[in-house]
């Protein structure tokens, strides 16, 4: 059972993996949530496709003064280190955090988009460990439930999830469906 892990969800401006516009990440320590990040985020390349704005409804004007990516994830790194590793020395850090489980619904997106901006921004990857609440849904609940989108799944582990496609409200979801799955 997974008691330590880092709950992730990224929304996107464009069709692009790296155009991460928000952030929603929520920390999970000794089974219970101890703390939560959220960040709008210019993306990169910095242009909103018609979908993408009408799912999340961000839009460019929302993101215009919001800081890069790099600047985002430095501020995240910062609260995970005192959620998880605050008695540590700082040089052992970005190891420490790798050794962390992020969590995911639809993992493969969301991992998928954080690579792609680390590359942008030329920053190194830690090869981070993600789990996928989509798949432990699947193996779960099987064809018991109409389809295995977030809001089914948090619904069926008892979470009611409200403010759907806002990245902190389904990184709160998801950490809700892996302590009940995971």
């Amino acid at each position: 059972m997974l008691r330590d892990f880092i709950a992730i969800d990224f929304e996107t401006a464009n069709q692009e993996p790296s155009s991460v516009c928000s952030v929603g990440v929520v920390m999970v320590r000794d089974g219970q949530i101890v703390d939560s990040f959220y960040s709008l985020i210019q993306p990169e390349p910095n242009y909103y496709n018609y979908w993408c704005q009408r799912v999340h409804g961000i839009s460019e004007s929302d993101t215009e003064d919001a800081p890069v990516f790099s600047k985002v994830w430095q501020q995240l790194e910062e609260r995970i280190v005192e959620v998880y590793f605050s008695d540590q020395e700082l040089d052992d850090v970005r190891y420490q955090i790798a050794t962390l489980p992020f969590v995911a619904h639809n993992a493969r997106f969301d991992e998928g988009c954080l690579k792609a901006v680390f590359r942008v921004y030329q920053m190194d990857y830690p090869d981070y460990r993600f789990y996928d609440t989509l798949t432990a849904s699947r193996r779960q609940f099987g064809h018991s439930l109409p389809n295995h989108q977030l809001h089914t799944v948090a619904a069926a582990c008892g979470y009611n999830l409200e403010n759907h496609h806002h990245a902190l409200a389904d990184a709160e979801a998801c950490a809700a469906i892996a302590l009940y799955l995971l």
